[in-house]
């Protein structure tokens, strides 16, 4: 993301262009694992483009924050971090409203969204809200340095499992416990014909790293 006169704000045509390469990349089986990386130092995103907002008209207003949405249900990004929208008048409504009671619980999702407050790297560690913290190097770039070597652990392993375990575990959250197994059940008999899942266990029973193909 490379939007340094607006901090990487979220405005209608930068909204455009994230939900059409993702669109792309949606269909390149070839892509494993997608990161998100700012191109302006200092800054991941600065949240909506509350400029252009207070352009729009109230149907505008609708649409977009539709859009956004959509985006940030195909996208989750944590960095000093906020939902501050009540301290410009406004409220969550990219589903931070639903998201962050559903990680945090919802007494303390309540007291971050009603105050604005911002939370460190540490802090969001601490509470659970984002997986890893990390100090920053002189290159400005290790949050991105450490997303690069989560990604390198996760390519080796089987990318059908791995995407079927990303839909249980999504759509698993949504429903209860009960139809959360169903989901995981469906997940689990999709993947039981492919090549993957033969060539995980003939590599086991031959002491050998597999080598998984994506069928």
């Amino acid at each position: 993301m490379n939007r340094p006169s607006a901090r990487n704000a979220l405005g209608n045509v930068f909204v455009s262009e994230l939900l059409e390469t993702l669109a792309q990349l949606r269909e390149d089986r070839q892509v494993r694992v997608l990161l998100f990386r700012s191109g302006v130092k200092g800054v991941f995103c600065a949240g909506a483009d509350l400029k252009e907002r207070e352009q729009m008209s109230e149907a505008e207003v609708g649409v977009f924050v539709q859009r956004l949405r959509g985006l940030m249900n195909d996208i989750a990004s944590s960095a000093v971090m906020g939902l501050i929208e009540t301290t410009r008048g406004l409220l969550p409504g990219a589903g931070g409203t639903q998201r962050l009671p559903r990680c945090l619980g919802v007494a303390l999702a309540k007291e971050l969204i009603f105050t604005g407050r911002r939370l460190s790297g540490t802090e969001a560690h601490v509470l659970g809200l984002v997986n890893h913290a990390v100090a920053q190097n002189e290159e400005g770039d290790a949050a991105y340095q450490r997303a690069r070597a989560l990604a390198q652990e996760i390519l080796p392993q089987a990318p059908i499992a791995v995407r079927l375990g990303k839909v249980a575990i999504d759509r698993g959250m949504e429903v209860d416990i009960a139809s959360g197994m169903a989901i995981e059940g469906m997940c689990y008999a999709q993947n039981i014909p492919t090549r993957d899942r033969l060539e995980g266990m003939a590599a086991f029973r031959e002491k050998r790293t597999p080598k998984f193909v994506g069928k």
